[in-house]
């Protein structure tokens, strides 16, 4: 009876044991392999290439959540390209802001050939996904300046917060308009959830477009979050919101700032 006690005992620490190497970690839990503040590293790289430039182009995606293949797909299409200086993505990076699925869609950002910068989309704050994201990409209001264009990047899903954090964060975009290199002469902002959609505090959304115009020379602002390519402007003040359309799609967009000023828009199908 004894050695079939230990039998017993034996075999169900042996199952114990396998069960454990095989059980993943929790969807939701914060640890993660491979690369990590990805924002702060690539806007090293999009400045110091950027240094001394008057024209730049750029593309934008955004929203690729579930759809990796048709993300595959738009990376392959923006390395084909040789004009793209960097790439920002407008947030959504996941579903269900699980850790592996960061993990899942960061290994597909990685191939890319241009520097990019991640947003936080309202998706991405689901269970503990904002404090995945700040440690993958690093804190979600974060700006950079590539050559004379500044970049100032707001977290604007008020909805996934509880009024303990300000979104948008007004002290942010005071401090950043206040500090700008002084060759600055244009801006472009850039945001998941535009001013009056369901996740933008709109209690707020007139005083924020006021603020962005503190900053010098504001070409436009761009955003995602509807799934769909949109060219807008909410406040009928000539300021143009670009809504980038989700992966699903096939479509990204491309932005030249040129040497005078000029601004040429595009849409790209893939």
């Amino acid at each position: 009876m004894k050695i079939w006690k230990l039998t017993l005992i034996h075999i169900l620490a042996t199952i114990t044991l396998q069960s454990c190497e095989i059980i993943d970690y929790h969807p939701y839990s914060a640890d993660f392999d491979g690369a990590r503040n990805i924002n702060a590293d690539n806007i090293a790289r999009i400045e110091a290439a950027m240094a001394g430039r008057d024209s730049l182009c750029f593309a934008v995606i955004s929203d690729t959540q579930r759809w990796y293949d048709e993300t595959a797909s738009a990376v392959r299409s923006i390395n084909a390209r040789n004009d793209i200086d960097f790439v920002i993505h407008c947030g959504d990076l996941t579903d269900f802001g699980a850790t592996r699925e960061f993990e899942w869609m960061r290994d597909e950002l990685q191939k890319l050939c241009p520097p990019y910068v991640c947003l936080i989309g309202n998706h991405d704050c689901l269970a503990n996904g904002t404090h995945v994201f700040n440690a993958m990409y690093g804190h979600p209001n974060f700006s950079f300046t590539a050559g004379d264009t500044h970049f100032a990047c707001f977290d604007t899903n008020a909805l996934e917060y509880d009024y303990s954090t300000p979104v948008p964060d007004f002290s942010f975009l005071k401090r950043d308009s206040e500090s700008l290199p002084p060759n600055v002469r244009r801006t472009v902002v850039a945001m998941h959830a535009a001013p009056f959609t369901d996740q933008f505090n709109n209690n707020v959304a007139e005083h924020f477009q006021n603020e962005l115009k503190t900053y010098p020379g504001l070409q436009f602002c761009l955003s995602g979050h509807r799934h769909s390519t949109t060219v807008f402007q909410p406040f009928d003040d000539g300021v143009t919101y670009y809504e980038c359309a989700s992966a699903k799609q096939r479509e990204y967009l491309v932005f030249t700032l040129t040497q005078k000023g000029g601004v040429r828009y595009e849409v790209v199908v893939y």
